[in-house]
């Protein structure tokens, strides 16, 4: 019989959330880059300089896609005021990340984030929770990106009949469907995380003391703080963009993430890139624990000349 005590999907499907206003700077759009690993193992790096410096003149620096991934963090804090939704924050879990970048990202902005709720599945023992995030420039009203973050509430399903569980979407399955080759990769990329990586993220606006906190990491059953998946995430498009792209960040048209595994701050990234037509599928692995830890894939709006 099903248990409406943790999710009430009626009451969720209706409740709308409030619109965010998220005004940043070039300062946050270089704080963002550095926290991703950006200049990390070269100050000099000329595919990476573009990101923290006005490189050879050029009036602002260039914004990496995956900092659009800020403009969604003010949707997750509204989670604990949904009606007819119940779940303990300590264990939710960030599962997937899809992100639709419209036009470049400009360097100064004020964006307005207008939240809905994508999708909704009752796992038996938790629910899965989609929300969607476009992003607005304010002055001009035009539509620069899209993020749909998927996060995982244990101990929050069981509500609908176990027969037919409740699943509920608004955007097509094949944005969220791919598998990693049996086949050796085109490229591969290493890269190491610094130990106070995680303290260097955070201020771009992800403050979860599970990230910072060697108490709250202990108590979530870590050694010590993990790296934010989205950091993670962040690490593996640079990758691209250095390995695939050959430095433009613009090429990127979509981005979909699944996070497997945490990472320790410290440890060494392996991205691994398989190129499939316009779709670049990666697989990022720790070196250290030889274990996968995210896995997506990166759309392009075409191929490097040199490719």
């Amino acid at each position: 019989m099903a248990d409406q005590s943790a999710c009430n999907p009626d009451l969720v499907l209706a409740h709308k959330f409030s619109e965010k206003i998220f005004t940043y700077t070039e300062r946050d759009v270089a704080v963002y880059a550095l926290g991703v690993g950006a200049c990390g193992r070269d100050a000099l790096d000329t595919d990476e300089l573009k990101y923290v410096y006005h490189e050879n003149g050029q009036q602002f620096i260039k914004v990496l896609p995956t900092f659009s991934t800020i403009f969604s963090l003010g949707g997750l804090p509204q989670l604990g005021a949904v009606p007819g939704l119940r779940f303990d924050k300590r264990l939710l879990l960030h599962g997937q990340q899809y992100i639709e970048i419209y036009k470049p990202l400009p360097a100064n902005a004020t964006i307005h984030n207008k939240i809905t709720l994508a999708g909704l599945h009752d796992k038996g023992k938790a629910s899965v929770l989609e929300l969607e995030t476009r992003s607005y420039e304010k002055e001009s009203g035009e539509l620069l990106s899209l993020n749909r973050t998927s996060v995982f509430l244990r101990g929050a399903g069981g509500f609908s009949d176990p027969s037919k569980p409740f699943s509920y979407s608004n955007y097509p399955v094949n944005q969220t469907s791919m598998k990693i080759p049996k086949t050796q990769p085109f490229t591969v990329f290493e890269d190491c995380t610094q130990p106070s990586q995680a303290l260097l993220y955070r201020l771009s606006g992800d403050y979860n003391p599970l990230h910072s906190d060697p108490m709250v990491g202990k108590a979530a059953g870590f050694s010590r703080p993990i790296l934010h998946g989205l950091c993670t995430l962040g690490f593996a498009v640079r990758a691209i963009i250095k390995c695939i792209c050959r430095g433009d960040p613009d090429m990127i048209k979509s981005i979909f993430a699944r996070f497997l595994l945490h990472v320790y701050p410290g440890e060494t990234l392996i991205t691994e890139m398989w190129l499939e037509d316009l779709r670049v599928i990666y697989q990022v692995k720790v070196k250290e624990r030889n274990r996968a830890v995210l896995s997506g894939y990166v759309q392009l709006h075409r191929l490097a000349a040199s490719l």
